[in-house]
């Protein structure tokens, strides 16, 4: 499924690195960015999450809460987010069904791994609407920053 601009986000709940439930729906109100990445500990990873940690304010400045989704385990997670101090939440799809949902799923990643999260960034507003969509077919490349951070601006 691919999710377009302009379309409804599809809902989702799954559980954060701290084994809560976090739920897309209950953040309207807020925009959201939600970045769906292959796999803890991973080079281009922990790059891509490293520099929302360290541009957090710009983030906070746009009254956006950023999720990191990827189909590590929640305690997979958990350990990567403390060994990386980072400061957003993580979320666990080991399931694969929000990724599948988002259009975001590889089939077969490197080293035959089936269904790991494709590196991807959607903008939420605050109505629950599509602002931004990227899903990228290497996961060598990152989103473009740039691009979801003007979007997030002309959001407020």
């Amino acid at each position: 499924m691919k999710i377009e601009v302009g379309t409804t986000a599809p809902d989702f709940t799954l559980f954060d690195s701290e084994k809560n439930k976090v739920t897309l729906s209950a953040q309207k109100g807020k925009n959201v960015l939600v970045l769906f990445f292959p796999l803890a500990f991973t080079g281009v990873c922990t790059t891509e999450l490293c520099s929302i940690r360290d541009n957090i304010a710009l983030y906070d400045n746009s009254n956006a809460t950023v999720l990191g989704i990827s189909v590590d385990s929640l305690f997979t997670l958990a350990k990567f987010k403390e060994e990386q101090n980072l400061n957003f939440t993580l979320l666990s799809d080991f399931n694969k069904e929000v990724s599948a949902t988002y259009g975001a799923l590889y089939e077969t990643f490197v080293l035959d791994m089936k269904g790991v999260s494709k590196r991807s960034a959607f903008v939420i507003d605050k109505e629950g609407i599509i602002r931004y969509a990227e899903v990228l077919e290497s996961a060598g490349d990152l989103p473009n920053f740039t691009a979801i951070q003007s979007v997030l601006s002309h959001l407020g």
